[in-house]
This record gives structure tokens, C-alpha cells and sequence, in this order.
């Protein structure tokens, strides 16, 4: 993985379990991805003033393909959740 310098953020979210499946979901379409967080939010669970906030970073040449791929499956749940209600 290149080096975190080389990194820019992809999205921010609450908590590891969301950040690990994002991660998983690009790592998937061989998107490298690295998870950047404060180890005391991880920790304690805490999600309040920034604590338990994940980065999810990638490399700058994959930012818009990995963006592409979370947009569409975010639009394929909101689709499938719309057919339910």
C-alpha cells in the first residue's frame, strides 16, 4: 500500500463496522483502501465529537471509480428499500 502522504479521504464514517465494509467492497473491485482512526474511539465505542469517526482513504488515481462504486450500491439499497415501503 502506498504511503498514508499518498492517500486522500474517500468518505467518513461512524464506526469500524460500516468502515470495514466499505473497505471490503473496494478491496473487492481491487480498490486499495486504508482505515484511518483515533485507537481511544475504537476503544471506548465512542461516536461523539469526532471519537469513533473512520477515514476511509484511497489512492488519488482510484478516488472516482471508488466513489462510482459506493454511489451505485448506496442507489441500488436506496432502490430495493423504496420497493419495500
Amino acid at each position: 500500500m502506498e504511503n498514508e502522504t499518498e492517500l486522500i479521504e474517500l468518505r467518513v464514517v461512524d464506526g469500524m463496522m460500516e468502515a470495514e465494509i466499505i473497505k471490503s467492497k473496494l478491496e473487492n473491485f481491487e480498490i486499495p483502501c486504508m482505515l484511518k482512526f483515533e485507537a481511544v474511539g475504537r476503544l471506548l465505542g465512542i461516536t461523539s465529537d469526532g471519537l469513533g469517526k473512520v477515514q476511509v482513504m484511497v489512492p488519488p488515481d482510484y478516488l472516482e471509480k471508488a466513489k462510482e462504486i459506493l454511489d451505485t450500491e448506496t442507489d441500488d439499497w436506496q432502490t430495493q428499500e423504496d420497493i419495500g415501503h
